[in-house]
């Protein structure tokens, strides 16, 4: 089955400067996007009506932010399974769908005038460096592994990935996990020599970490018995005595991936190495439509078997290893070194050098991307705010309950039955993909029964139940910040917040002078927190109080459910800001080399120096938890919602 991929969302902008005039503009403008379909080197223009690619507008960031609700990566089988017919256009189903300013993104802080160009026209125009705690940018620059000192121990052999049969590894699989009653598995020894032997031995036990071999002669034949040493025990615990003492317990790599996001490439190499995902470590997560450099770490896995992966793998490179005592921590990170690329710019060489320096001096408004808000009719603040209302009907109806605009056939079905029957084993049967949040939901209501809503969602992972109450903190924060920009502008006013170490305090009027806006920061509702002194202070609570909320009392009786608060920065200037204008004729050349490109000896590009198109190339420095399209929006001075884009043009280059 042949499978089209979206690939690139232009952001145009209007050039009238009436507003009015720019609205009616803003609706004829086009997109378009380019994508590859496996090996077909013909391009053509198609209309596509199927929905493309969530991550088109995600942009990278340093928090875990879990998916949607109904989106499971690792049933991608069914992407393209829907054979409903629905004659409605991706663009017609995401009229339903969030805008800006739904979701309180609505101000800009710079004076520019705007301009189009188009973002991720190839996955590859995106590319993410993660910073470390100590500040150093992670590249992949090595792929040599570390030799140890100790002479006892002896890393796997090349010989030791591919002694095996497929057969045998499968027998082995289900042997280490249990799947089955046997309680061994014999190898039999086609060519009995003591090195074969060995050979075979050193790659069950490092493989298959939990297993133990010894040597049986069976009717004249020699065999390998492979066996479990500890049941369960030994499987969630590595074989400690294999280990160099002298040797870290953690190999710390470099991981290069490309159209990929961090999950989905860690249940990738956790299948690889027959390993549990939970030994694997990291800083922050990176988003899926990009090219990504960040920091990994595993539990005694050596570099050896890592490197190995490097020849099987597609989208993937692991290097820079080293061996170190410490797993990662997510939040360790400084945050992350952009470098973007915007094709077919229509601004001219005053409209980018005002954009940019705008950029690199002032900032753009620290709002919360479009991401954290979902892409459905039923945004993922509305449950997350019925949460804590503790209204759990309301939950399970927002979850379940039929919706306009793009989803899979699936999910379309399973919400029809529970529409019509309110029957958790009827919707559950319409469901191929029983790991999302709605089968989830589905089959707590199963277990728990319909009057036991709040055991029922428990089954959710905590951190997509956590997911939607975060989003609504989030939701309230962009009003608010919209809200305090239109009331005071930039610059800092008494009774705004700043910090001081992790304090917050109000700025007095006799010490205003002494900030700018870049130190001032606006709360996230939740205990424990305070509030501006001045007109926005009461904004919150109006908020709140038309929400059924107390601002005074954000304590859950479900203790998961309080909202802890926090503070953060009203507007973030990037760091490291650079920029080119690069002129180019085709579209699928690319305009700078990766970090792979280098290791492989590529050269640069040769571009022309008066190409078709011209492209601006930027860089840029961010902290944890700020959204790159954020600051792309406030360069183009366009709203980067997936429904305003839709609306735009549904013709896509194939």
């Amino acid at each position: 089955m042949e499978t089209v991929e979206m690939n690139s969302v232009s952001l145009k902008r209007p050039h009238s400067e009436d507003d009015a005039a720019n609205a009616d503009e803003i609706k004829r403008q086009k997109i378009s996007e380019n994508s590859k379909t496996g090996s077909n080197s013909e391009q053509g223009v198609q209309t596509v009506t199927e929905q493309p690619d969530k991550s088109l507008l995600e942009d990278t960031k340093n928090e875990i932010i879990p998916g949607e609700e109904g989106e499971e990566q690792e049933d991608e089988e069914l992407e393209d399974s829907d054979e409903d017919g629905d004659p409605e256009s991706f663009a017609d189903m995401m009229k339903h769908g969030l805008t800006e300013s739904d979701v309180g993104i609505t101000k800009f802080v710079s004076c520019h005038k705007g301009f189009s160009g188009i973002l991720k026209e190839r996955y590859s125009d995106f590319v993410v460096h993660e910073i470390g705690k100590d500040g150093r940018v992670s590249h992949l620059d090595d792929f040599t592994v570390p030799v140890d000192d100790e002479v006892n121990f002896e890393d796997p052999s090349e010989e030791t990935f591919t002694v095996l049969s497929d057969e045998d590894k499968q027998r082995l699989e289900e042997l280490q996990l249990l799947k089955n009653k046997e309680t061994s598995v014999a190898i039999e020894v086609i060519e009995d020599t003591k090195e074969k032997r060995t050979v075979i031995h050193q790659a069950v036990k490092s493989l298959f970490p939990g297993l133990e071999t010894k040597t049986e002669d069976r009717d004249g034949k020699k065999y390998i018995i492979a066996y479990h040493a500890a049941g369960k025990k030994a499987l969630a615990n590595p074989r400690k005595h294999s280990w160099p003492k002298s040797r870290g317990s953690y190999c710390h790599f470099v991981l290069y991936k490309e159209n990929k996001d961090t999950m989905d490439a860690i249940n990738v190499l956790s299948k690889f190495l027959r390993v549990k995902p939970n030994i694997f470590s990291y800083m922050g997560t990176k988003d899926k439509r990009a090219i990504t450099v960040q920091e990994i770490a595993v539990l005694r896995i050596t570099a050896q078997r890592l490197a190995h992966l490097n020849k099987c793998l597609m989208n993937f490179k692991l290097g820079n290893f080293s061996y170190k005592n410490h797993p990662l921590k997510l939040g360790e990170l400084q945050g992350n070194h952009f470098t973007v690329v915007l094709r077919n710019i229509t601004g001219t060489d005053d409209q980018i050098e005002q954009a940019m320096n705008s950029l690199r001096e002032i900032g753009f408004i620290n709002y919360y991307g479009m991401q954290r808000f979902g892409t459905t009719a039923v945004p993922t603040y509305q449950i997350g705010r019925a949460i804590l209302q503790n209204n759990w009907n309301e939950v399970m109806d927002l979850i379940l309950k039929p919706r306009p605009g793009a989803e899979k056939g699936y999910l379309v079905k399973c919400r029809e039955e529970w529409a019509k029957t309110k029957d958790p084993a009827a919707a559950l049967k319409k469901l191929p993909v029983k790991r999302c949040v709605e089968g989830q939901l589905l089959r707590g209501l199963l277990k728990y029964g319909m009057k036991n809503i709040i055991s029922a969602f428990g089954i959710i992972p905590r951190n997509n139940r956590l997911m939607y109450i975060h989003s609504y903190q989030s939701y309230v924060w962009n009003n608010m910040v919209s809200k305090r920009i239109e009331e005071y502008g930039l610059k800092a006013v008494p009774g705004d917040l700043t910090l001081k170490g992790a304090t917050a305090v109000h700025i007095e009027e006799g010490d205003v002078h002494n900030y700018t806006i870049h130190d001032v920061v606006m709360p996230l509702p939740g205990f424990d927190v305070i509030y501006p002194k001045h007109k926005i202070g009461e904004a919150y609570k109006e908020m709140l109080v038309a929400d059924n909320l107390d601002i005074n009392n954000m304590r859950h009786k479900i203790r998961d459910y309080s909202l802890s608060g926090a503070y953060r920065k009203i507007i973030i200037r990037p760091q490291n800001v650079s920029w080119e204008v690069v002129a180019y004729d085709d579209p699928r050349i690319p305009l700078f080399t990766t970090d792979l490109d280098k290791l492989e000896g590529k050269p640069l590009p040769v571009l022309p120096t008066d190409g078709k198109f011209r492209a601006l190339k930027m860089e840029f420095s961010l902290p944890p938890s700020t959204y790159a399209t954020m600051a792309i929006r406030e360069v183009l001075k366009m709203d980067t919602s997936i429904k305003n884009q839709t609306q735009l043009n549904t013709t896509w280059l194939r």
